[in-house]
C-alpha cells in the first residue's frame, strides 16, 4: 500500500542500517533516501535537508543529541523541509557527491555532513557539524534553519538558491564526472619516484606521518615509499616508512591491550585518537606491517599486523565468516553517560586494581602483582595526570622493555613475562566494561579489504590465516553475490541484502580473492575475481571516456556520476580495479582487462603527475603498468616450506604468485573450472620438472630457467 504522505512520520524504523535506526526515535521525520521521499520533495515543493553520517561518528552523537532529539528544532525541519538521513557507509556515491561541493565551497569536509538541496536534489547550502546556537563563529543549526525556510519562500531568494544550486552542481560534475578533454598518457617510468618525492617532501619527520595537526594513517604513501626504496630510490624513504610505522604502532592509534587500530589521532603527535574502529583501517594497516616486517625485518611490525588480525577475528567477524564495519567510539563510562574512549583509558588506580584481581588467574604471582602493575604503567606511560580526558591515559609505548628490565633488575625474560601476564590482566579487566557498540552490516568492498589482509598474513607471518579469508568470502558469495546476473549487493544486514555493490565493491572484493588465491593455491578464488573484473568491464568502464566510475552504469541517477581516484580513508578504488586489472590479464585470454587499466591510466595520468600524493593506488597501478610484476609461477602441490618461509620473510615489490597443479592433466581441471581452452602463458608450459616442485620467475615477458630453488628465482629478478 502507497504511502500518502511519507514524510509525516520518521521512518527511518524500517531500515537495517545501525546509523539510520539510531535516529530512527528522534522526534524529526526521518526520511532514507528513496522514490517515495524525493517524490515528496517534489510534490511538497521543500527543499531537502540531507544529513550524512555514520555509526560511529562521534560528532554525529553530538550533533542528534543536541539538535535533532530537540522537539523545536524538529518541528523546523518537518514543517519546512523533507529530512533525509543517509548512512555514508551505504551510500558512498551520495556521500561522495555532497563532500565534493563542501569541500570546494568551505576547504574542508567531514561528518556530519549536512546540506539543503532542490527538491531536484541540487544542492544550495552545506556543513558539517552545527551546534545548536551561534558559536565560536559557526553559525546556530535553529537560525539557519529558520533563515533558509524563509528565503525559500521569498521568490527573488528562492531565484538566487536555486541559481546557485545550479552552478554548484556543475562544480560537483567538473570534480567528480568529468574528464580530460585530450587524451593523455599513463605516467611514465619515473611515477614511482616522483610519488615517493612528494610524500618525502610532505611527511613529518619529528613525529612521523604526515600533517601538522590530525593525523591520519596514510598507507598508500608507506607502499609507494617502501617500493621506490626497492627499486633504487633514496635512503629517505626508508628512514619515514620506519618513522611512521613506529609512531602509529607505539602511539594512542593503536590499541596496546586489546590490539587494532582507532581511526585517527587529535594530535600531531599520535596520542589521543578519535577511538572508533574501522575494519577498513585495520584491514589496510595490517597489510602495511606485514609488509614494512618484510621490508624492514623488524618483526615488531607482524607482530602489530597479528595482533590487529586477531582483534578483527575475535570482535568484527560475523558467526558465519563476514566482517562487521565499525566499533563505536563511545561507551557507557563510570557515570553511566556515553564518553567517547571510556573503554580504552586507564588510571593508575584502575590498572593496579586491574592486575591485582586478574592478574593471578592470568601468570602474575600474587606477590609480584604490584611489580607488575607498575611495569605495564611505565611500559604504556599510565600517570595520575594522565593524557586525556579526566586525567585519565590513553596507552602509548613510553618505556623499552630492556629499559624497564635495568630499571627493576630483573632478566629481559622476566621482565617481559610480567608484562604480558600484566597485559593479559588488564585485557580482562577491560572486558568486564560496557562495550562501544558495534555497527553489524557487512560491507563487501570492506570485506574484500580484510580478506586481502589475511590472505597477506597467511603468506607473511602463517598459512593457517588463509582459513579466515576464504570464509569471508564465502560469506560474499552466498550472501551477496548473484552468480546468475554476475551482480554484487554492497550490504549484508541480519539476513537483509541491499544496495547495488559500487566500483570499490567488485574492486576490493575481487582483489580479495585474487589474493586467497595466491595464497592458498586454490583455483575458485581466482574464478570468482575474475567474475567480478568482468563485471567491473561491463557495469563500470566507459570505453568512450576512458575511465572507471564509481556507480554502475544500471544504477540510480544522482546529480553526477563519481569517480574515485584519490585516496581518502580507504584506497581509490579506480587505482586498485586497475592494478587488479593488470595482475589478472595474466590468466584470461584476451587483453579487455589490460585495455581497461591502460585507458584509466592514460586518462588521469596528468592527475597522478601534478598531484602524486594524493594518488599513491594510481600511482602503484600505473607503476606496475610500465615495470611489469615479478611474476612467480609456482608447479607444487604442496608448496615446500622453505618456499613458504622464503616468501614470508623476502619482500618483493610487485609481486604476483601464480600458483598451478604440479602436472598438465591436473591443470586440465582448472581450466575448465575457469572456462579456458588453453593455458594462460603464466602457466603454460610450466610444470614442475622431474616430479620435483619447480619455480619460474618472469617479468616483461622474460622469463628465468626452471628451479627447484626459490632463492635463485627470486635472485634472477635483481639480475
Amino acid at each position: 500500500m502507497t504511502d500518502p504522505d511519507p514524510t509525516s512520520r520518521n521512518r527511518l524504523d524500517e531500515e537495517e542500517s545501525p546509523y539510520l535506526r539510531q535516529h530512527a526515535d528522534n522526534p524529526v521525520n526521518w526520511q532514507p533516501w528513496d522514490e517515495a521521499a524525493l517524490a515528496a520533495a517534489e510534490e511538497q515543493d521543500k527543499p531537502i535537508f540531507l544529513s550524512i553520517g555514520y555509526a560511529a561518528c562521534h560528532w554525529c552523537h553530538v550533533m542528534e543529541e543536541e539538535s535533532f532529539a530537540d522537539e523545536d528544532i524538529a518541528e523546523l525541519l518537518n514543517e519546512n523541509f523533507v529530512p533525509i538521513k543517509v548512512d555514508r557507509e551505504e551510500r558512498p556515491d551520495i556521500d561522495s557527491i555532497y563532500m565534493s561541493i563542501c569541500q570546494q565551497v568551505s576547504g574542508r569536509g567531514g561528518w556530519p555532513l549536512n546540506a539543503w538541496l532542490t527538491p531536484d536534489g541540487d544542492p544550495f547550502y552545506v556543513g558539517t557539524y552545527f551546534p545548536p546556537e551561534p558559536k565560536r563563529g559557526a553559525p546556530g543549526f535553529r537560525q539557519l534553519l529558520d533563515d533558509i525556510s524563509e528565503s525559500w519562500a521569498d521568490s527573488e531568494d528562492r531565484a538566487e538558491m536555486e541559481d546557485r544550486a545550479r552552478q554548484w552542481t556543475d562544480a560537483i560534475a567538473n570534480d567528480l564526472e568529468t574528464t580530460p578533454d585530450q587524451p593523455g598518457d599513463a605516467p611514465g617510468e619515473d611515477v614511482l619516484d616522483t610519488t615517493a618525492s612528494a610524500a618525502l617532501r610532505g611527511a613529518d619527520r619529528e613525529f612521523g606521518g604526515w600533517g601538522k595537526g590530525q593525523k591520519f594513517p596514510q598507507p598508500g604513501r608507506l607502499r609507494v615509499l617502501m617500493r621506490a626504496h626497492r627499486s633504487g630510490g633514496r635512503d629517505a624513504y626508508r628512514e619515514v616508512v620506519g618513522e611512521t610505522l613506529d609512531a602509529m604502532g607505539d602511539g594512542g592509534l593503536y590499541d596496546h591491550v586489546g590490539g587494532g587500530f582507532h581511526r585517527y589521532t587529535t594530535d600531531r603527535e599520535w596520542v589521543v585518537p578519535h577511538f572508533e574502529k574501522m575494519l577498513y583501517d585495520n584491514a589496510e594497516l595490517a597489510r602495511v606491517f606485514l609488509t614494512g616486517y618484510q621490508f624492514t625485518g623488524r618483526e615488531r611490525y607482524r607482530e602489530t599486523a597479528r595482533e590487529t588480525l586477531e582483534f578483527v577475528e575475535r570482535e568484527l567477524t560475523h558467526p558465519d565468516g563476514g566482517f562487521y564495519s565499525t566499533l563505536d567510539a563511545e561507551s557507557e563510562g563510570e557515570e553511566g553517560e556515553r564518553e567517547e574512549g571510556a573503554f580504552y583509558a586507564w588510571t593508575p588506580d584502575g590498572v593496579d586494581d586491574a592486575v591485582a584481581e586478574y592478574g593471578p588467574e592470568h601468570g602474575v604471582p600474587g606477590e609480584q602483582a604490584s611489580l607488575a602493575a607498575e611495569i605495564f604503567r611505565e611500559r604504556y606511560g599510565v600517570t595520575a595526570t594522565g593524557n586525556f580526558e579526566g586525567g585519565e591515559t590513553v596507552l602509548t609505548r613510553s618505556a623499552s622493555v630492556e629499559s624497564l628490565a635495568d630499571d627493576y633488575g630483573l632478566s629481559l625474560g622476566d621482565a617481559e613475562d610480567l608484562l604480558d601476564a600484566a597485559t593479559t590482566a588488564v585485557f580482562a579487566a577491560r572486558e568486564e566494561r560496557p562495550r562501544p557498540p558495534r555497527d553489524e552490516k557487512v560491507l563487501a568492498g570492506w570485506n574484500g579489504l580484510m580478506v586481502s589482509a589475511f590472505a597477506e598474513a597467511a603468506v607473511v607471518d602463517d598459512e593457517s590465516w588463509a582459513g579466515t579469508a576464504t570464509e569471508a568470502l564465502d560469506f560474499a558469495r552466498d550472501h551477496l553475490w548473484d552468480a546468475d546476473s554476475g551482480r554484487l549487493s554492497r550490504r549484508f544486514k541480519d539476513g537483509d541484502v541491499d544496495i547495488r555493490g559500487y566500483l570499490e565493491d567488485y574492486a576490493f572484493l575481487a582483489r580479495g580473492a585474487f589474493d586467497t588465491y595466491q595464497a592458498t593455491g586454490e583455483v575458485e578464488h581466482l574464478a570468482f575475481a575474475l567474475e567480478l573484473a568482468r563485471t567491473i568491464e561491463t557495469e563500470f568502464w566507459d570505453a568512450e571516456e576512458e575511465t572507471l566510475y564509481f556507480t554502475p552504469q544500471s544504477g540510480e541517477s544522482l546529480v553526477a556520476r563519481p569517480q574515485e581516484l584519490a585516496d581518502q580513508s580507504t584506497p581509490s578504488s579506480a587505482g586498485v580495479a586497475a592494478e587488479l586489472l593488470l595482475a589478472l590479464d595474466h590468466f584470461v585470454d584476451h587483453d579487455r582487462f589490460e585495455t581497461v587499466a591502460s585507458g584509466v591510466l592514460a586518462t588521469h595520468g596528468g592527475r597522478v603527475e601534478s598531484n602524486p600524493q594524493q594518488h599513491p593506488s594510481l600511482a602503484l597501478a600505473a607503476d606496475a603498468y610500465r615495470s611489469g610484476a615479478h611474476e612467480l609461477t609456482l608447479a607444487a602441490d604442496p608448496l615446500p616450506e622453505s618456499w613458504r618461509e622464503t616468501l614470508a620473510e623476502t619482500y618483493i615489490p610487485r609481486r604476483l604468485l601464480a600458483p598451478r597443479p604440479p602436472t598438465d592433466d591436473a591443470l586440465a581441471a582448472w581450466l575448465d573450472a575457469l572456462e579456458l581452452a588453453d593455458a594462460p602463458p603464466i602457466w603454460a608450459s610450466r610444470e614442475a620438472r622431474d616430479g620435483e616442485p619447480t619455480v619460474y620467475a618472469c617479468r616483461s615477458r622474460t622469463c628465468s630457467p626452471p628451479t627447484q630453488d626459490l632463492d635463485e628465482a627470486l635472485d634472477w629478478f635483481e639480475d
